[in-house]
């Protein structure tokens, strides 16, 4: 038998699943949030032209929403075969699948060179992305909770959470960087770079992962042959945890949704020239890698439940002010709107999701339970979003559904999160928490 690891070696190692988790993500999250940005921008006339300029977007935007349709599927996949196999395969694996998928996007024929088997190529490349994705948030948070410490679970998860904003900011820089060509040049061509950059990132994040051990809890269910057979039914016997994590992350995802991928759209087609909303996202992003941070590790202290109520209340408090920023028309009102919606509103709700997900399932299911939380919530609160909001403008003329939409995403959130009982103090490793939902008393208790 090995001997075991020191306290040094271990920490570590956790250090190095951390960033681990931070790149691998951040590549991932890269990938999927550039086609959101590229299709705000050009997809509605490369692959769905001939119709109304709202109709090209809308379009555009549902191929979006494909992406989000495809996550919960990968979550299935991914989380029976990682409860079943083991974490860090499945996040290669998942990695993979990204990055190939987004390096063909950006060498896909338009409609006018293939008809209408571009829009469906398309479409197929994104249902790619969404599995990829469903199946990896999961597995890279799992991968950090599972090696920290009691203690210090949420800010050792924030680096798996910061990584959709990083993947954001360097998506937005990027896109800044390539929309600066002449329009003509951008829709020829220049759209195709970010996409084509993926197989550089994705070098970078396999390199990283490969080096990571497999998860210490997940080795010693093996080892004790106590795996779940078939973790999705396990799961889904006692839906109440599932049910409750897509409740109380629908506000994140409604809010990230609306002010990122369809935020473009919205002030573009109100005046503000591309680059000075690729600013704001830039800014705002670069806000919430400082945010996140900090609100996972205040959950650590006084609960995981008060920090995502209180990003949940602000949310929804601040809607119609952020849409009224925005409408001004003014690029300084535009950064402070996009910041508070989402820099530091949404990164509150957002930041102790990863450990307060991980911390509601029990090791054999917890892959599987965790990723149909997590995507479930991004399915409802983000994936029709855009799509939804954009018919919503076009019919009414002003952006008001939009503020509905992130005050009512927000509203649920802040209700559900009442349902959910405490769980920073839970031990990860206490038979009780094998119980895919608390116990009745658990319940009355909390």
């Amino acid at each position: 038998m090995p001997p075991s690891p020191t306290a040094s070696e271990r920490t570590r190692q956790l250090r190095r699943v951390a960033l681990s988790g931070l790149l691998g993500t951040a590549v991932e999250f890269y990938d999927f949030l550039v086609y959101g940005t590229v299709a705000a921008l050009v997809f509605g006339e490369l692959f769905f032209p001939g119709a109304d300029p709202a109709v090209g977007t809308i379009a555009a935007f549902g191929t979006f929403a494909a992406g989000y349709v495809a996550r919960p599927i990968g979550g299935i996949v991914f989380g029976h075969f990682g409860d079943r196999l083991g974490r860090k395969n499945m996040l290669l694996l998942t990695m993979g699948l990204m990055g190939g998928a987004s390096f063909l996007i950006g060498l896909l024929p338009t409609y006018d060179t293939i008809g209408v088997w571009a829009p469906v190529l398309l479409i197929t490349l994104r249902v790619v992305q969404g599995i990829a994705i469903g199946g990896e948030w999961g597995g890279a948070t799992l991968m950090v909770v599972e090696h920290a410490g009691e203690r210090r679970r949420g800010l050792w998860s924030s680096f798996t959470q910061m990584g959709a904003p990083l993947g954001s900011l360097i998506s937005a820089a990027v896109v800044a960087l390539v929309s600066t060509l002449p329009k003509d040049q951008f829709a020829a061509w220049g759209w195709r770079v970010p996409f084509l950059l993926s197989v550089l990132l994705l070098g970078v994040g396999l390199f990283v992962r490969l080096k990571v051990v497999e998860s210490p809890l997940f080795a010693e269910v093996k080892k004790d042959r106590a795996e779940s057979r078939l973790p999705v039914l396990d799961v889904l016997r006692r839906p109440r945890p599932v049910l409750l994590a897509c409740g109380v992350g629908i506000g994140a995802f409604t809010a990230q949704s609306l002010l990122t991928s369809y935020l473009i759209s919205y002030a573009t087609g109100i005046g503000y020239p591309r680059p000075q909303v690729l600013t704001a996202l830039t800014v705002s992003a670069a806000v919430a890698l400082v945010v996140l941070p900090c609100a996972s590790a205040l959950s650590d202290r006084i609960g995981r439940r008060p920090v995502v109520l209180t990003g949940a209340i602000l949310s929804a408090a601040t809607a119609f002010p952020v849409l009224a920023l925005v409408d001004s028309k003014s690029s300084g009102a535009l950064i402070l709107a996009v910041v508070i919606g989402h820099g530091i509103s949404q990164s509150l709700m957002y930041g102790p999701l990863g450990a307060l997900f991980s911390e509601m399932f029990g090791t054999k299911v917890r892959y599987t339970g965790a990723s149909l939380g997590y995507q479930g919530a991004t399915l409802v609160g983000a994936g029709f979003s855009p799509m939804i909001a954009g018919s919503l403008v076009a019919s009414s003329g002003n952006g008001t559904p939009v503020a509905l939409l992130l005050c009512g995403g927000s509203l649920i959130t802040a209700l559900t999160v009442w349902f959910v009982r405490e769980t920073s103090r839970t031990s990860l490793t206490d038979p009780a928490s094998e119980l895919p939902t608390p116990t009745r008393t658990e319940e009355i208790t909390a």
